[in-house]
């Protein structure tokens, strides 16, 4: 499974946790029973680590999302930031920030509209730029 499939497969398991009220491992074998799709040991461990950050990256999101608050910004789109800013903060030795954001915009672009697109690549960027200013 390539990387791109992975984060598409953890992008939609979060995305289906924005409807369901399950812990992470119950909504990964509710998905593999659905999809007949097995999900490996990177993938549950991210839905894990992402699902247990929650109030953190909606923090960061709301902090850079300056035209929506977070109650406002839709699910996929949230979905796609939260494992794109999860990726760049917590992933770094893993995967390169420009793949994360260029991923997350690619995802958005997938799922979502215009729009989304422009969101996303625009918090992203602010959010990114933020990091470097730090530097």
């Amino acid at each position: 499974m390539t990387r791109h499939e992975k984060r598409e497969a953890e992008f939609l398991l979060l995305f289906e946790m924005c409807f369901r009220d399950e812990s992470p491992s119950d909504l990964i074998t509710q998905h593999e029973t659905d999809y007949e799709y097995k999900c490996d040991e990177e993938i549950e461990t991210t839905i894990a680590d992402v699902s247990s950050k929650l109030s953190e990256l909606d923090g960061i999101i709301s902090e850079f999302s300056k035209t929506r608050s977070i109650q406002r910004i839709p699910r996929v789109n949230l979905s796609i930031l939260r494992l794109a800013i999860f990726e760049i903060l917590y992933r770094r030795d893993q995967v390169p920030q420009n793949a994360a954001v260029n991923e997350a915009v690619g995802l958005a672009r997938a799922y979502g509209q215009e729009s989304d697109v422009k969101f996303v690549n625009g918090v992203l960027g602010a959010f990114t730029r933020s990091l470097h200013a730090d530097e």
